[in-house]
């Protein structure tokens, strides 16, 4: 499932020396904004059992949940910029919560990207006690009942959030939304019945969706997942124009010296390079990818444009 590293990519691979840092003994950080638990906390935990070694440095998780991301995503932006403060961004931090609404933080102009991770499509999901056969049926009884169900979103301005307001527009059905401070309490109350359906990533849902806990009814994305065949996408199913692909990638605060952005993303497309990571990362329904930080520099002011359009069209609210 692992996509093609480019050539400049490969070609930085080699074995990562340790960073040339003014203060050797220090920890680096990286800051997840999301609370623990959740999939994006596992995937910046499995890197960073490994960036430790590479970097000859000490590397923590620190989770600052809260403003849907924009906690985390303002106190990294005001971090000293030396390489040992970074950034588990993704696509609700650096595009579509910016695109919804203003923020104490610039997306573009206060990071400095250090490379991508990977991707996820999202996964429309159930509490598997609704009595809904499928999308469709669902559709049927949200027009003959709106506010029969709700659904649980990662908060405002996250995946979760913008697929299932995409999904009610292309349906044309209402259901009231429920934000929480991140996936893991969304998927939580989904999993207790308070919320009956979410719009996670595959990378978030795929251990409670094997386990039984929560019921898969789609796909948000132009294709199944192999992981997932036997769910269709949101067009199969009758919902055509949802398709939200989650990213995730590491940043640093504006004017990291290039030496050490060079150095850090060598780093980590080693780590990205290691058959176990790619294992525990793909098993959990997300796709390894690599870049420079040029090529994701430009990833994310191309999704900021993108849902900023979106926003526009749909009329979309951070209320």
């Amino acid at each position: 499932m692992r996509r093609p590293i480019a050539p400049a990519v490969a070609a930085a691979m080699a074995p990562a020396a340790p960073l040339a840092l003014a203060c050797p003994h220090e920890t680096v950080t990286i800051v997840v904004p999301t609370a623990a638990g959740g999939g994006n906390d596992a995937m910046a935990r499995t890197l960073a059992h490994k960036l430790g070694p590479l970097l000859g440095r000490t590397v923590i998780v620190d989770n600052r949940a809260g403003a849907n991301g924009a906690i985390a995503s303002e106190y990294v932006s005001r971090a000293t910029p030396d390489g040992q403060t970074l950034m588990f961004g993704y696509v609700a931090t650096h595009a579509m919560n910016p695109a919804l609404q203003k923020l104490p933080y610039d997306p573009v102009a206060d990071f400095t990207p250090i490379g991508l991770v990977g991707t996820s499509p999202t996964l429309m999901v159930a509490n598997p006690t609704v009595p809904v056969k499928d999308v469709k049926d669902l559709v049927a009884q949200l027009q003959a009942k709106p506010d029969k169900y709700a659904y649980a979103s990662a908060g405002n301005g996250t995946a979760p959030h913008f697929a299932a307001e995409l999904f009610k527009l292309s349906a044309g059905v209402v259901m009231p939304g429920a934000p929480y401070e991140g996936s893991a309490p969304a998927i939580g109350d989904t999993l207790g019945g308070q919320t009956q359906f979410m719009f996670p990533s595959l990378f978030s849902a795929l251990p409670q969706v094997r386990a039984g806990k929560l019921r898969a009814l789609a796909v948000a994305g132009p294709k199944r997942s192999c992981l997932l065949p036997d769910v269709p996408t949101l067009k199969e199913a009758g919902v055509d124009g949802v398709e939200v692909q989650q990213w995730y990638g590491f940043f640093a605060p504006a004017k990291t010296p290039q030496p050490i952005v060079d150095q850090l993303n060598q780093a980590l497309n080693q780590v990205l390079a290691d058959k176990e990571v790619i294992r525990r990362i793909e098993e959990h329904g997300a796709e390894v990818e690599t870049s420079t930080p040029e090529k994701f520099g430009e990833l994310v002011e191309s999704e900021l444009a993108k849902w900023k359009a979106l926003v526009q069209r749909a009329k979309l609210t951070a209320d």
